[in-house]
């Protein structure tokens, strides 16, 4: 379906891609990954035909269609079912011609190719594909213009899924989508029937959908069979193996030389040493492994009150005295670890600006711990940042009292040192936008974290640096967020924003995402929540989880190193050459049976581990209601 041959890109003098290749063989359904800034977008637009590359030749299966979400929202007075089926230019000809054709056999002719085209199926068609992204058939009939900007994107990735491209083309399709849209994307491109090429940092995503991964890294693509989480575990081994092998050949490099070095000026030994200088050129180089630095983040919080931070009663919450929520009654204690479902439009966002302070409650009572500080993120914020003021300039705006060098470090914590500090927002990247937010929240120390999808912008690594932080952090967290991945490592409670209520969620988010897909969608059941296990409670689940997670993931690094030295021996046992040596061989007989025997153990060791932590976390024996609930 799609070559690249020794492609090149470049943009602003700065090289993305140095001489690259791939393959997409027609029907794959293939991720693109990165860090950010490494040239995946750019990549997609030359694919796409938007730019063309420097060097290189990028060439598509013939008459192959492409089909990528246009940049710019679709706005005016279509309403979205009208846009969606508006995408399909020859649906849309072939209509415009039957109402104004004469010619019985141009009629026939016209009537045969919209049935090819299954044009009367198409409005229903549209129509599932606008309520699996959230429009119900009230907001079907809406005009656009009376939609965000975040609803009309939704539409524009609509209308591609609704053209069904040869080549399908989406660059982070899940940002303006919320958790229950991303569920139901994820379903219909594991069923897409033609060629998909995927950008993501959405991990769960990136292990349910695509088939093969291509890791763009040092201007080279390079791929990989299977999921994410596959991919993971092989380029660590490979790293692991090239590594090793590097560090061999060093050594036997320092060898030779020893022995020119020693016996260069000696007559008899002149040949040999000479022999083994022609040795030493012919050892290949090989290239340190350079790993990406890790990122970091810290989420201070001192003086934390007694609980309840805050407690809602009988509390209503709307705009201009219409209410969204009503007769909320819940409380939020220093261990809880919130995460709020529902679909986009039902109130999440109003709840996370009542909890955050940011609006009043029209009636009832709200209840906050003396000196209680809340920090809030929500994805405007990033627009509203000063784009001429660098990182120093906004925090030191909130903390003036701090000197440069405190301040500083205060950025540091988010990956924001050295002249990240002191660049403009406007030349910061989104993913450093969305640090400098988190910095900006935190510069009080606040006690409650409320987060309204805080990941849109940020790359694999910052968001595992996020999970690291949130599960370090110890006030309450409440969380919106259409990451599937973030929810389930950060959250062990699950409220439910639906039909003006929120109310605690019984189950967990597999249980959600099932009742989601449900082709028989059933009402909500709604409980109080209950306690993964009987007898602990959140803040000692997490104590507990801790270690459990350490010794896991501890584990799984000796696993995969175990796992790499048994891949070099059994790379050695079938080079005919190594059996020149008899008692070579008998050691590395003898040290795979051992390695057999410690990779057993280890992973024996990692299911009791991850078995452990399954059952601190959605045990089936949860049955014991939360006495706060």
């Amino acid at each position: 379906m799609l070559h690249l041959e020794d492609v090149t890109l470049r943009i602003a003098g700065r090289t993305l891609l140095d001489r690259a290749s791939l393959h997409v063989p027609a029907g794959c359904r293939m991720a693109l990954i990165g860090r950010n800034g490494t040239g995946k977008t750019t990549l997609l637009r030359a694919i796409a035909g938007e730019i063309v590359p420097d060097g290189g030749e990028i060439r598509l299966q013939r008459a192959a269609r492409v089909g990528m979400i246009a940049q710019e929202a679709p706005g005016g007075d279509l309403t979205p079912l009208e846009a969606v089926l508006e995408a399909d230019s020859e649906r849309r000809m072939l209509l415009a011609r039957a109402e104004t054709a004469e010619d019985g056999a141009t009629i026939a002719e016209i009537h045969t190719r919209l049935a090819e085209i299954g044009a009367e199926a198409a409005p229903a068609r549209a129509a599932r594909i606008l309520a699996g992204l959230g429009f119900d058939p009230q907001m079907q009939a809406r005009p656009l213009s009376s939609f965000s900007g975040g609803w009309r994107m939704r539409v524009a990735l609509a209308r591609v899924l609704f053209l069904e491209p040869d080549l399908l083309l989406l660059d982070e399709p899940t940002n303006h989508l919320d958790l229950e849209a991303v569920a139901w994307l994820e379903e219909h491109l594991r069923r897409y029937p033609r060629t998909l090429l995927l950008v993501s940092h959405d991990r769960d995503l990136l292990n349910r959908v695509p088939e093969r991964i291509c890791h763009l890294e040092g201007g080279k693509l390079a791929v990989y069979p299977g999921n994410y989480d596959r991919f993971a575990r092989t380029r660590a081994e490979r790293l692991l193996r090239q590594e090793r092998e590097r560090a061999r050949l060093e050594a036997e490099r320092r060898r030779i030389r020893a022995f020119i070095d020693r016996f260069r000026a000696k007559a008899s030994k002149a040949s040999q040493a000479q022999s083994r200088l022609k040795m030493l050129e012919r050892l290949p180089e090989l290239d340190p492994v350079v790993f990406e630095p890790e990122v970091h983040f810290a989420f201070p919080c001192r003086d934390l009150p007694a609980p309840p931070l805050l407690t809602l009663e009988e509390v209503s919450v709307g705009y201009h005295g219409r209410p969204v929520l009503s007769r909320l009654s819940l409380r939020i204690d220093p261990d809880d670890r919130i995460a709020l479902l529902g679909r986009n439009g039902n109130g999440k966002s109003t709840f996370a600006k009542l909890v955050a302070g940011r609006l009043e409650p029209l009636s009832g009572i709200v209840t906050r711990a003396r000196g209680l500080r809340v920090g809030f993120f929500a994805q405007h914020q990033i627009e509203d940042l000063d784009p001429e003021a660098d990182a120093i300039r906004h925090l030191a705006r909130l903390l003036p009292s701090l000197r440069e060098e405190e301040v500083r470090a205060r950025l540091a914590r988010f990956g924001l040192s050295g002249q990240r500090a002191e660049t403009p927002a406007r030349s910061l990247s989104g993913g450093e936008k969305t640090r400098l937010c988190f910095a900006l929240l935190s510069a009080h120390d606040p006690h409650i974290l409320v987060l309204d999808e805080p990941t849109n912008h940020l790359d694999m690594d910052s968001r595992e640096a996020l999970v690291r932080a949130l599960n370090d952090y110890p006030g309450a967290i409440l969380l919106v967020s259409h990451d599937w991945h973030l929810v389930q490592l950060v959250c062990d409670r699950l409220w439910l924003v639906e039909g003006g209520r929120v109310q605690p969620f019984e189950g967990d988010l597999e249980a959600y995402r099932d009742r989601l897909l449900a082709a028989d969608e059933r009402p909500q059941t709604v409980a109080p929540a209950r306690s993964p296990r009987p007898g602990l409670t959140p803040a000692q689940r997490r104590a507990a989880l801790v270690p459990l997670r350490a010794r896991a993931r501890e584990v799984e690094r000796q696993l995969l190193a175990l796992q790499a030295e048994k891949a070099e021996i059994d790379a050695a046992l079938a080079r005919p050459s190594t059996y020149s040596d008899g008692a070579r061989v008998a050691a590395l007989r003898r040290r795979l049976a051992e390695l057999e025997t410690e990779i057993a153990a280890a992973e024996e060791a990692w299911l009791e581990a991850e078995g452990q932590i399954e059952a601190l976390t959605v045990g089936e024996s949860a049955t014991v209601a939360s006495p706060r609930d």
